[in-house]
């Protein structure tokens, strides 16, 4: 019999952190202010000294998912192989009985992520690559997010949008309804009719206020409207499906395949938006991308107010994904996405010709800045 091959990614040491940034410039949603960010970093370190990182979407509670990780996930995972990917996986889904989803499948998800990191330099290849990647160099983005506040800062930021370079733009609306109708006019007359231009209204809405504002949406020939309603009302947006001629977007809330399929296969989303930092890392966001592929429907990464690692994680997702369709390049000011890592992928400051690069390092292709985890760290 063959002799098995000998394995250099034995784990020898799970570590998470919790880290927190105050925002340069507060950012608001239909569902509030956001002053500050919380993330969870994941380092899974092999016998042979490689270190692989990934990231926990926790905006909240990030020592929670930290200490969970310590405890529940890491004993799983010592002194096995970080190449047996899909086994780690479904052996940590058994820590939490009953549906997936929550905090659990957001910690895999930076468990994941860095398990592909390490895949990729022991392979010595771009994550991208080991998906079997499409051959994009760069990706289409969009920015990422005009906030909903007053109009002269949304004319502000809309012109400082336009001013980098960016071709496809995202606002966000709220309740209430007439107000969101106001400003997806206000926004096209600011655009002018040569820029793609998309609503994010993060649940804002029921069914029948979305489709109020959906058809003015159709009328300005807007590109997607984003998460109308709460994500559990399946009905409310097979309604909206069917009745406005306008790609309903969604998916940034769902944690896996299996839980967005039937919207995939009765073709109620247009546009699948799964997060890396919640839908289980870049295992599980990459079925829902090919998910989406088989039924025909496109894919675009969410990255919202996550870090430096989901962000590289998620540009290697969009050079590989047979069903992308755009980026989102988020345009306020992150701490901890600008500066954890070392490069910075898909941020606006790499932004060519409304265009983004892809890494080309071994694995995620970042790696954390020296005492970035010191100067973000939650004390615990």
């Amino acid at each position: 019999m063959e002799a098995m091959p000998s394995d250099d990614l034995i784990i020898r040491a799970v570590r998470a952190h919790p880290l927190r940034t105050a925002l340069p410039t507060v950012q608001h949603t239909s569902q509030g202010a956001w002053p500050q960010l919380e993330i969870a970093i994941v380092e899974v370190e092999t016998a042979s000294g490689r270190v692989g990182i990934g990231e926990c979407l926790a905006r909240r509670g990030a020592v929670g998912y930290a200490r969970f990780i310590r405890d529940a996930l890491a004993p799983r995972l010592l002194g096995r192989s970080a190449h047996d990917r899909r086994a780690l996986w479904q052996d940590m889904r058994l820590v939490v009985t009953g549906r997936l989803g929550g905090m659990l499948v957001e910690s895999i998800a930076g468990i994941d992520t860095a398990l592909w990191d390490l895949a990729g330099q022991a392979a010595g290849q771009p994550i991208w690559r080991l998906l079997g990647g499409i051959g994009r160099p760069r990706v289409t983005a969009y920015a990422s997010s005009i906030n909903w506040a007053d109009d002269a800062q949304v004319e502000a930021e809309i012109a400082r949008a336009l001013g980098q370079g960016f071709t496809q733009i995202k606002v966000k609306i709220g309740a209430p309804a007439e107000r969101a109708i106001a400003r997806v006019r206000h926004a096209r007359r600011i655009a002018g009719d040569g820029v793609k231009l998309a609503a994010d209204a993060n649940w804002a809405y029921d069914a029948d206020e979305a489709m109020r504002v959906g058809r003015v949406m159709c009328d300005l020939d807007y590109f997607w409207f984003e998460e109308p309603l709460p994500p559990d009302d399946l009905s409310g947006y097979a309604r909206l499906r069917q009745h406005l001629p306008l790609r309903i977007a969604a998916g940034e809330s769902d944690f896996t395949a299996r839980g967005v399929e039937p919207q995939l296969r009765n073709g109620t989303f247009g546009l699948v938006q799964p997060d890396v930092a919640r839908s289980g890392g870049i295992s599980e966001t990459f079925r829902i991308a090919e998910l989406a592929a088989l039924h025909g429907i496109a894919y675009a990464p969410h990255v919202g107010w996550s870090g430096g690692v989901c962000s590289a994680a998620s540009v290697h997702l969009a050079a590989a994904a047979e069903s992308f369709l755009t980026f989102e390049c988020m345009v306020f000011d992150n701490p901890l996405r600008q500066e954890l890592t070392t490069p910075v992928y898909g941020d606006v400051a790499g932004l060519k010709d409304g265009m983004l690069d892809v890494p080309t390092a071994p694995g995620l292709g970042v790696r954390l800045k020296p005492g970035a985890l010191e100067r973000f760290a939650i004390a615990e």
